[in-house]
């Protein structure tokens, strides 16, 4: 049975990620004439052939051209102290220009790749990823997937009410939703926040989707991306220190606030080499992405405390692939030495019984230069040109 409904999959440019807009932000400030180029990539096997939904995702795509923030969506962000007025003037603004990305079936794959002024497309991304997520799963029956979604949520919940009569650590179980990118539907999302924050309020504090935490009064959580370390990689800096350049804006643009950063991007030793004692005291915290989080973790604290930085002031924020069991693992293993957070995505807002899609949307170049990511785990590395990925191993002694 296929749900071939023509309601569209987007209908306000809140339905995104909280970093999308602090990032917008950071880059409008700094770096607004930055050119950049993003691309769309399945890292899986699809049940079906993704160039199918060509027409739909190009019916979309138009629609989502459309849409401009209203009043009151203009009032919430706003309303978020790290906002900027001059920011929130040029969302008033804003709508995505249709001419700066393109959709096109190569054999049985689908590819879709943006190219323009990066404050005008960056915030591409997660748009592109929820519409190819619910237009494939809108092919399959949607009343087995719900039903499934449903008994698997309620179990979810139940093991955290058990969890809840365990002695506590230390630091408190926090627990995020990351899950807008490659969530079943927009509704099923909204479905299921609701449900945690009902059910699961000693634990569930807040979503990276701006639209559900404005409609249900939560916690908007994020910080930075990928994206925004990498783009420092073209910006003229040596590239030997593209990464202290990217945290030196955030602090300055933020000041104290949003202060968890991302330390992947060339992996977590060449982070560390420049996560000093300045940028230690200055962020609050850091997010895990890639890699063994065990290990990353105990590197993480073994920093702070050759810094003689005391950890329980600070937070680790684990997001990479997360099921709750292994988020109160890891839990368990760190709670008494550090604030914690978990970010859990697929697995809360896609598992529904059907294998989701692996999709990601990269950043590739930055002003006609190749950007990359070293991940700490394999097959997430992501560059089209091999002779910068060697470079790039080279000047951070990065060996995989």
């Amino acid at each position: 049975m296929t749900d071939r409904t023509t309601n569209p999959v987007i209908t306000s440019l809140l339905d995104t990620d909280l970093y999308k807009f602090t990032m917008w932000q950071a880059m409008l400030h700094k770096h607004p004439q930055t050119q950049a180029e993003y691309r769309f990539v399945c890292r899986n096997r699809p049940a079906y052939a993704l160039a199918e939904l060509l027409p739909e995702v190009e019916r979309e795509l138009d629609h989502l051209c459309t849409l401009s923030l209203s009043a009151d969506e203009l009032d919430y962000l706003a309303g978020l102290r790290f906002m900027k007025s001059d920011f929130i003037d040029f969302l008033r603004i804003f709508h995505f220009q249709r001419r700066f990305i393109q959709a096109r079936a190569v054999g049985e794959m689908l590819e879709i790749s943006v190219r323009g002024p990066q404050v005008h497309v960056m915030a591409f991304e997660i748009f592109v990823l929820a519409i190819v997520n619910e237009l494939y799963f809108r092919r399959f029956d949607p009343r087995a997937a719900l039903a499934e979604g449903r008994r698997r949520l309620d179990g979810k919940l139940t093991r955290l009410q058990q969890f809840a009569q365990e002695a506590p650590c230390r630091h408190p179980f926090e627990l995020f939703d990351f899950g807008l990118r490659r969530r079943y539907s927009g509704a099923w999302q909204r479905e299921m926040v609701a449900r945690f924050k009902q059910d699961a309020a000693p634990f569930f504090k807040g979503t990276s989707n701006v639209l559900l935490a404005r409609d249900l009064d939560l916690v908007p959580i994020g910080t930075m991306a990928h994206e925004f370390l990498q783009t420092y990689q073209a910006l003229g800096v040596r590239l030997r220190d593209h990464q202290k350049a990217a945290l030196e804006d955030w602090v300055q643009e933020y000041r104290g606030d949003l202060g968890i950063a991302l330390t992947d991007v060339v992996g977590m030793d060449a982070f560390l080499a420049d996560f000093d004692l300045y940028f230690a005291k200055l962020f609050d915290g850091l997010r895990h992405d890639s890699g063994d989080p065990i290990g990353w973790g105990e590197k993480a604290l073994a920093h702070y405390a050759s810094l003689r930085i005391d950890a329980h002031g600070k937070r680790l924020v684990f997001s990479d692939g997360l099921t709750l069991e292994r988020a109160l693992e890891i839990y368990r293993h760190f709670g008494e030495r550090t604030q914690l957070g978990f970010g859990i995505g697929t697995h809360l807002s896609n598992d529904m019984g059907q294998e989701p899609l692996n999709i990601v949307m990269k950043l590739t170049h930055c002003n006609g230069q190749p950007v990359a990511k070293l991940s700490d785990s394999p097959g997430k590395t992501l560059c089209d040109d091999a002779t910068f990925l060697a470079y790039l191993r080279q000047v951070f002694n990065v060996r995989n």
